[in-house]
This record gives structure tokens, sequence and C-alpha cells, in this order.
């Protein structure tokens, strides 16, 4: 009888622990997965796409290119979500993507173009200033995934954002550029603070309207004007965009005093309608005591789900 071959190899790592049972019928690896919930995630690499297309155009010193895709992303940011609620393609992987690309397209790019056109001039500290306003931007995007989540938030409170959001910050804080390109002389300092400035309202906790209630219905008298209105904004913006870029930036700038003081009244409003608590009367020694519950259920079964 011949001896038996050794291999050299051990039964254990031709077949390790995690590979699945020879005998276990075979699963499909691919699982269909509906159109609609794609649409979303697609527009939202295309604003991803602009984001970094703006960065290698600010590079090259084309900075009115890289300008038009920073406001193509914002415009691609505020479609995408309103789209994958009408499809009903929402999902957690569109949620996390679109939070990624918002990161990159209106706090990094952003952060870079001001860089190379004015704060290079303050050589280390015009750097640290595209450097806080990436930061912030990330601090507030992180902030809002979170605060979403948040049970114990009012329902009106959802019409509001606590600090200013991100593509409003990047719109925004490019407004020394906007200004440089009507004729007025660049000055680093100033853009210096001024970059600095929204990068501290993106963190803060001031109430900004986010408009999310308009466009969910429109009256069927408005229809034509609402199509008038955009059709006249989309040929105004391309034929003045820096004009139309500083007025609305200032417009915007000057809405957020009217922003805080309308979360004030909602918020006053609500506190006086809130009942106030009963006083329990007062004990007699005479007066028996309620009888004990036969089930009394654990502390942990009376909160909510949410907390568990």
């Amino acid at each position: 009888m011949a001896a038996k071959r050794d291999t050299g190899y051990i039964s254990v790592m031709l077949f390790p622990p995690f590979e699945p049972d020879r005998n276990e019928p075979r699963r499909r690896r691919f699982r269909s997965i509906p159109v609609r919930t794609l649409v979303p995630n697609v527009i939202t690499l295309l604003a991803l796409c602009a984001g970094l297309t703006a960065i290698r155009l600010a590079v090259e010193e084309r900075l009115d290119l890289a300008l038009a895709a920073i406001v193509f992303a914002a415009m691609l940011d505020g479609i995408d979500g309103r789209i994958a609620r009408m499809l009903k393609g929402t999902s957690r992987f569109g949620a996390e993507l679109d939070s990624l690309a918002d990161f990159v397209n209106f706090g990094v790019a952003p952060a870079l173009i001001l860089y190379f056109w004015g704060l290079h001039e303050l050589k280390s500290a015009g750097w640290i200033a595209a450097l806080v306003f990436a930061i912030c931007a990330g601090l507030r995007l992180a902030r809002f995934n979170v605060a979403i989540e948040d049970p114990n938030r009012p329902a009106w409170a959802s019409n509001f954002f606590v600090g200013v959001p991100a593509p409003a910050g990047a719109i925004t804080v490019l407004l020394p550029i906007y200004l440089h390109f009507l004729g007025m002389p660049r000055f680093a300092p100033i853009t210096f603070v001024y970059t600095l400035v929204i990068a501290l309202l993106m963190v803060s906790r001031l109430p900004v309207y986010s408009g999310k209630r308009l466009g969910r219905r429109v009256p069927r008298e408005m229809v034509l004007p609402v199509f008038v209105v955009a059709v006249l904004f989309v040929a105004l913006l391309i034929s003045y965009p820096w004009e139309i870029l500083t007025l609305g930036t200032l417009c915007y700038l000057g809405s957020l005093p009217f922003g805080w003081m309308s979360y004030r009244r909602l918020e006053r409003e609500l506190s006086s309608k809130a009942p106030l608590p009963e006083e329990s009367p007062a004990r007699s020694p005479t007066m028996p005591r309620p009888a004990p519950s036969a089930v009394t259920p654990h502390a942990d079964e009376q909160r909510p789900p949410r907390l568990n």
C-alpha cells in the first residue's frame, strides 16, 4: 500500500470557519433595486462632480466657472431630497452620501476657492480661515444628522435650521468674489474676517428659516406665474450672475434676524399654551390610600422605545 502523500495543507485553512456550508442552498448574491432609489443618488453624485470640478477650476484660476459649478451643485442639492421623497426612494445610504457630498461641495470647495483667490495673500492666516470654514461646514452637517433623530424636538421646529445650512453658507461666503467681479478691489483682511463670521454662523444656534414647506403644494391659479418666475430667475442668473448672487446673498443675510424673531415668537406661543401641572388635593388622615396595582411595570418598560 502506497504511503499517503502529505500535501502540507491544513483542512481548517482550506475551509475557514466563516465560509458557508456547502450543503446550504445557494442564495442570490444580488438583489434587484428599484430605479426610483437610484435617481436621487445619481443627482447627488452629479453635485459631487460639480464640487470637485470647481476645485480644479479654481486651481486653474477660472473662478467664474468655479463659482458656476458651486451654484450648480447647490441647485442639485436642493432637488435631490425632494425628488427622493416624491419617488419614495429615500434610503439611509442616500442620506449618508448626500452628507459626504455636501461636505466636499459646500465646505472644502468654497474654502479652497477663497484661498486661491485672495486668502493666500495672508499666507498662514488665510489658510487657517479656509480650514476653519471647512471644519465648521463638517460640524454643521454632523449636527444636522444628529438633530433629525431628536425625538424631543417639536413639530414646528422642523421649519427652522439650527445655524446657517451648508449650501447657503457656501453661496454666502463667496460674496467677496462676487463683489470683485462687479469691480470692487480685493481686500484680503476683510475676506478673512468675513469668512470666519460665516463659519461661526454655520455652527451657531441661530434659528434659520428652512423653507421646507415651500413648494409642496401650489394653487392651481399660481402654476403659470410660478413657471414664469422660475424661467425669469434662471434667465437673470445667466445674464447677470454676479448682480443676482450679490443681491441674493445680501437679502439672505438680512433675513436672518427675522427668522430668529419668528422662532422666538413660536417658542413663546408654545410655552403660553403649555398646561400648568395640576396640584394634588391634600390627603386627609382618614382618606384611604389607593390600592397598589397588581402588576407594576418595570422602569425600562415605561420609557419611550426611542430611549431604550
